[in-house]
């Protein structure tokens, strides 16, 4: 492992060196500036490299330098260093999202041994993740349309709990990609070609047929749930979409209450019109709409106002962290509190730890869905996790 320490005070070089050295670190190269780092850079870039920087450095600062090590395709591992407040960090751990850097977390001045040891742990528990994610195969358009041409597209199934009762109440579909030769692949490897490619419509409504036939396969278990379904704004261009979303529950005896679209909007709307008559149709034929990822994207109040939907998913950015960081605990009830008043349902996504959890369940919130509560899975596994979950339920509340 290579690693780059780049902080314009001396003292803070020799104190990370003697730390890192003492936690089993050997090759460290310390830099008083960007311009310098980035100069050595390029000669020892993998995944195996660890770079801990500076936000607050004269020259190139810290935020210019996550720009940089994005132009360059850093594959790496980043730490940032700083005393500043917490609101800049978020920022920029944004920004190092936004570059496709790997960002480890943040080390605050005085710099505690244990911290930068929890940093290295990371660093070696996500190089493979690393690789194997610079390796990715890219994908073709005339390979997705063979996909959905022979049935390689499959999905899986996200649970979504009641958090006063605990009750199985709804799933979400989540598209993925069965390939004869390289296994599962992931919905962000072949999404945004479906969409540049103009085959997202075309995969939206496999993706609700494998849904429907599950839920109906559900039903006959005795297990009836909700389905939510992902439609991008690009589906929504052809007049005679929700027709075909409602021969599709005939064909399945799936009663429309029972679907859920949850619109995403990726990008803004190409005809927002037709959209808006698309849209007001599927609820005339009482099929649930979601605003998916709210407060993100384009997603916003103006959608509120203007689209009838049933449900608001609060998005994981503003739910994880909730309970401790002030930001995002104020952005979530904001945005619960204008879903009560309009009488929407109420979904927070990503819910990944106890104290998420804990923070949801007296929030209000109706219902959850997140790694906390489980990961997806294929359809037949849900009424064997139903009955697990409801065990593991009562053992929170318990607990709780």
């Amino acid at each position: 492992m290579t690693t780059l320490i780049i902080d314009d005070d001396p003292f803070t070089l020799k104190l990370l060196t003697r730390q890192l050295t003492t936690l089993g670190v050997e090759d460290i190269h310390c830099f008083e500036g960007a311009e310098a780092a980035l100069s050595f850079l390029p000669g020892i870039m993998a995944a195996t490299t660890l770079v801990l920087c500076d936000l607050q450095m004269p020259g190139i600062d810290g935020v210019e330098m996550l720009r940089h090590l994005g132009t360059i395709g850093y594959p790496g591992s980043l730490v940032l260093i700083s005393g500043e407040d917490e609101r800049i960090l978020q920022t920029a751990g944004l920004l190092a999202s936004g570059q496709a850097l790997n960002l480890l977390g943040t080390l605050h001045k005085p710099i505690a041994t244990e911290r930068l040891r929890e940093m290295l742990l990371r660093h070696h528990a996500q190089r493979p993740i690393i690789q194997a994610r610079a390796s990715r195969k890219a994908y073709t358009a005339a390979e997705l349309r063979q996909a959905l041409a022979e049935g390689q597209i499959t999905c899986h199934f996200q649970p979504k709990v009641c958090l006063a009762s605990g009750r199985l109440v709804a799933v979400e579909s989540l598209v993925r990609w069965q390939h004869p030769q390289d296994g599962l692949v992931y919905p962000d490897q072949f999404i945004p070609l479906a969409e540049e490619a103009g085959l997202i419509t075309a995969l939206t409504e496999v993706v609700l047929a494998i849904s429907l036939r599950q839920a109906q396969a559900w039903q006959k278990q005795g297990l009836t749930l909700s389905v939510a379904v992902n439609v991008s704004m690009d589906s929504l261009v052809t007049l005679d979409f929700p027709d075909r979303i409602a021969r599709a529950l005939e064909e399945t005896g799936i009663p429309p209450s029972q679907l859920i679209l949850e619109v995403t909007e990726t990008r803004l709307m190409r005809d927002r019109l037709a959209a808006l008559d698309i849209l007001a149709r599927l609820r005339l034929k009482r099929i649930g709409l979601s605003i998916d990822d709210f407060g993100t994207g384009h997603s916003s109040f103006a959608q509120l106002r203007d689209v009838p939907f049933t449900e608001l998913k609060i998005d994981r950015g503003f739910v994880h962290h909730a309970a401790t960081e002030t930001a995002r605990r104020t952005i979530f009830e904001a945005s619960l509190h204008a879903a009560q008043e309009l009488g929407l349902k109420t979904v927070a996504e990503g819910a990944e730890d106890q104290a998420d959890w804990d923070f949801l369940r007296a929030s209000g919130c109706a219902m959850v869905q997140g790694f906390f509560v489980s990961r997806p899975m294929p359809g037949p596994e849900m009424p064997d996790w139903a009955a697990a979950w409801a065990q593991r339920y009562s053992t929170l509340v318990a607990g709780g």
